[in-house]
């Protein structure tokens, strides 16, 4: 299950690595296309709305968890790049049970404030019924999510990609199958989504754990590395609360957003949610990108070996840049055929393509941020990129959004330009930061 990735061609080991990820992102983000999808053919756009706000609050919960498991990833594969397998197994172990707790308060607080969430994003009064049952069904289903998550974690720290493609995947195949069964034959709408989201959760635990009690992993875990210790512990926190913190605000944004949307009414809120799930399947490079740079420069970095772990980052804004121009270029012209897969509603279509025809040039402006984001945290240095992602919500992507809003009341597509806005504020702290860094020799 391990693998070394401080030896042979950068670019291969990049390839090797991301493309599981890749696939791995994807068919997580089509755990929610699927919900929205198979919703919009049996619902109407009260259930559509329920489940993209829904999914949405969830979204923000699963990102801040595999932000904060961003610690746990950069801390093993530090730890097996200088071949310590002591280090790798007490990081592995302080990962279990720092997310333990995690996921048992979560669980408890969320069920408790499940009614207050959905009236804070201004749900729309035909939709809240359904959010609360949503929301309430997948918040028991937090230990399951938190699991996967650490899981997922020590295979990546540990330079293996392709297990966690293998145990998303059966995952998404078991929510498919239920959400027909469950919305399509017996009529359970919103809550149909959101139990076949949870059970088909379960299974990917169940599958990984079975995987993980048959395979040598190379580590050998024992009763103290389960103990908090000040060394895994605290390096595991100093990189993934940023992190999380990074990706909270970020989903904040977005709520903020959908909350902005909400107000102008349900077919704008429709639309809105439709195209978030769009630009989470657009986003999954940019996002493989960053958790590519930071576990393979984690590894590099532990070894010792500086010049790989750049030119990491170098592949990696090659890759993102080209991908987001492609991306972004092509969905201008296929726009309203994308949005008119999720529903035949006239209006949100043409509201959904406005705001998708804006939203898409966050592509290329997010790839070259998340692919510094991921040096910096292989370098312990998570605070940048918490610190650039928090100064383009509040500057750039919140405001403008309000402000598009409140002086574009016929169109979308003023409010989808606030993205990019805050991704390219993003993109200038990022570099002045990397070049700072590198004149200190705080990076190499």
């Amino acid at each position: 299950m391990e693998k070394n990735l401080t030896s042979g061609s950068v670019f291969r080991n990049i390839v090797y690595f991301s493309l599981p990820y890749l696939l791995s992102y994807f068919l997580q983000t089509l755990y929610g296309m699927a919900d929205l999808y198979i919703i919009g053919q049996f619902n109407g756009v009260d259930s559509i709305t329920a489940v993209s706000v829904g999914s949405q609050v969830m979204h923000m919960l699963t990102v801040m968890i595999v932000g904060l498991a961003m610690g746990s990833t950069v801390t093993i594969g530090k730890a097996i790049g200088a071949r310590q397998p002591e280090h790798a197994a007490a990081a592995i172990g302080n990962t279990i049970t720092l997310f333990m707790g995690v996921s048992a308060v979560c669980t408890v607080l969320l069920l408790v404030l499940a009614e207050p969430v959905v009236s804070l994003m201004s749900t729309p009064d035909e939709a809240a019924a359904e959010t609360i049952t949503y929301l309430t069904i997948c918040f028991m289903g937090i230990p399951f999510i938190t699991a996967y998550n650490i899981i997922s974690s020590v295979f990546r720290g540990m330079g293996d990609s392709k297990s966690p493609m293998y145990f998303i995947g059966a995952a998404c195949v078991t929510n498919i199958v239920l959400d027909y069964l469950l919305i399509g034959v017996f009529r359970l709408g919103a809550a149909g989504a959101a139990l076949g989201t949870t059970l088909s959760q379960t299974v990917s635990v169940i599958l990984a754990l079975t995987v993980i009690l048959r395979k040598k992993t190379g580590v050998k875990l024992k009763k103290q590395h389960f103990k908090p210790q000040s060394g895994p512990m605290g390096q595991i926190l100093k990189i993934g609360i940023p992190v999380a913190l990074q990706d909270g605000f970020i989903q904040i944004a977005f709520i903020v957003i959908t909350v902005i949307a909400n107000r102008r009414g349900l077919n704008d809120a429709a639309a809105v949610g439709i195209v978030e799930k769009i630009i989470g399947v657009v986003f999954l490079v940019p996002s493989t990108m960053l958790s590519t740079v930071s576990a393979l420069s984690a590894q590099n970095i532990g070894a010792g070996k500086h010049e790989r772990a750049a030119l990491t980052l170098r592949y990696a804004l090659y890759f993102t840049v080209g991908y987001g121009l492609v991306v972004s270029v092509v969905t201008q012209f296929i726009a309203v055929p994308v949005v008119g897969l999720f529903t035949e509603n006239a209006a949100v279509i043409l509201l959904g393509k406005q705001y998708l025809q804006g939203y898409i040039w966050d592509c290329i402006f997010a790839g070259i941020h998340f692919s510094f984001s991921g040096y910096f945290c292989a370098y312990g240095r998570s605070g940048i990129s918490f610190l650039h992602n928090f100064l383009s919500i509040v500057c750039v992507r919140v405001p403008g959004a309000f402000l598009a809003s409140k002086y574009f009341t016929d169109t979308l597509f003023p409010m989808g330009l606030a993205a990019p806005g805050g991704s390219l504020l993003s993109v200038f702290i990022c570099m002045a930061a990397f070049f700072q860094l590198k004149k200190g020799r705080s990076i190499r």
